[in-house]
């Protein structure tokens, strides 16, 4: 057994069977020992790899863009020619090694699969840790360790005080983990590998729900596919199948999106004095997703937002569309709170105010074809700003109100099973990151 260099401790959580301390090693003592190869990034200077190299087929090149909630996205990496990549001189990595991200992202990490090729390249964002001696380490608890937040803290001191964050090999070379024998390790890995596979599951499901929303948005905004009166809200038929039908919602109209809304304006055109404790003034930062996050805001004070004119202070049911810089992005405001909003932010208030409308309208601000016929209008100037004229003209397909109340309903019902789906994502991510602390020392 390997000397132990450093105090040794003990989990707060442990596998019945298993005691004794553990044996704590650097990086660097690990390398020395043999039981991990020298760890190694990409190549820099001159021979690293540049855009006009990337090929469509060939050697992945892995950058921190390709992971993803642990694991490598091998299918985000762009390629290289073999030919180029055998004249290299560092950052070949292969199935099984445990990479990690030391620059700009710092901290990722994921195991690479099986392969294809022989190999893999990385950048000089990327590190492999290569084990090599499998009876004192195996790579799934070296993985598990880089998460830990005792890693993940350290990590972030050491990248911290230059304009990039940045942890060079030296450094990684002086992080200490904590080793238990090998049964305790392969224990520790096999159970939280059960954990990602959950995670990886549910990320699975969402991307199916997704793309399956999206196809299903396509369908029925072009309408390909089409609710009948008489059907449930679930069912759908293809218009060729209804074709002879005659018990059909009517016709779809074209109408301007100012003939359907009686207020479109935008917020705050001067930049207010901030204050702690306030009303939030939202701005185009703060939608995504359908949302608003209020809680990230600046605030402004209640005696500046009297004096604001009303069309900077939305009423509950308003639509908002982002318009400039980031266009397109769109959240209902069902707040019973005041609040006020920034000039890049459109406020749509439809006639009558119904809420099918609204959902439907919501919906279909998301499709592809609103935001091709968005931006087609949007000033291009330095920063893209959409005109509220313009957002007037905007044309949008309207099926009768019976027809959005099926569609908003079927959409909004995808909403909820997508949401209800990256809740257990979070909750799974919690709860791993919980044994994450207590199952390591």
């Amino acid at each position: 057994m390997k000397n132990a260099t450093l105090q040794p401790r003990i989990p707060q959580l442990r596998f019945p069977a298993f005691d004794g301390e553990w044996r704590n090693k650097t990086i660097n003592d690990l390398v020395k020992e043999e039981v991990i190869e020298k760890p190694l990034d990409g190549n820099h200077g001159n021979i690293h790899p540049v855009s006009t190299d990337f090929v469509d087929d060939g050697i992945p090149f892995i950058m921190a863009n390709c992971f993803n909630n642990g694991q490598l996205n091998l299918n985000k990496a762009v390629c290289i020619r073999k030919k180029q990549a055998d004249k290299l001189q560092k950052g070949f990595s292969i199935a099984g090694d445990v990479l990690l991200t030391h620059k700009g992202s710092v901290g990722l990490t994921a195991i690479v699969p099986k392969l294809s090729t022989d190999y893999i390249m990385l950048t000089p964002q990327v590190t492999y840790y290569r084990v090599v001696d499998n009876s004192y380490l195996i790579n799934e608890f070296l993985y598990a360790t880089f998460q830990t937040s005792a890693i993940q803290r350290r990590l972030k001191v050491l990248a911290d005080g230059g304009t990039r964050p940045y942890v060079g090999i030296t450094l990684q070379r002086t992080l200490q983990i904590s080793l238990p024998e090998i049964p305790e390790q392969q224990k520790i890995a096999t159970f939280l590998t059960a954990v990602d596979d959950k995670i990886s599951q549910l990320t699975s499901k969402k991307e199916q729900l997704t793309k399956y929303k999206k196809g299903v948005m396509q369908q029925l905004f072009s309408q390909e596919l089409r609710f009948q009166p008489d059907s449930s809200t679930t069912s759908l038929r293809g218009t060729k199948q209804s074709a002879s039908n005659e018990n059909q919602f009517p016709d779809w109209e074209e109408k301007r999106l100012g003939e359907v809304c009686n207020h479109i304006s935008y917020g705050l055109t001067i930049r207010p004095k901030f204050v702690q404790n306030g009303i939030p003034l939202i701005s185009a930062r703060e939608i995504t997703s359908g949302t608003v996050n209020f809680s990230m805001a600046p605030k402004i004070s209640i005696d500046d937002f009297s004096e604001l004119s009303d069309k900077a202070k939305p009423k509950k049911g308003d639509i908002f569309l982002t318009k400039t810089g980031t266009i397109g992005y769109t959240a209902r405001f069902m707040e019973d709170f005041p609040i006020a909003i920034t000039q890049n932010i459109a406020v749509i208030r439809l006639t009558d105010n119904k809420v099918n409308s609204a959902l439907y309208l919501m919906h279909y601000f998301k499709t592809s074809e609103f935001y091709r016929n968005a931006i087609s209008k949007v000033n291009q100037s330095t920063i893209m700003d959409l005109q509220l004229g313009d957002i007037r003209k905007l044309e949008i397909p309207f099926p009768s109100i019976k027809e959005q109340q099926k569609i908003a309903s079927y959409l909004s019902a995808l909403d909820d099973k997508i949401e209800a789906v990256q809740v257990q994502i979070e909750q799974t991510q919690e709860f791993k990151k919980g044994l994450l602390q207590q199952l390591f020392v």
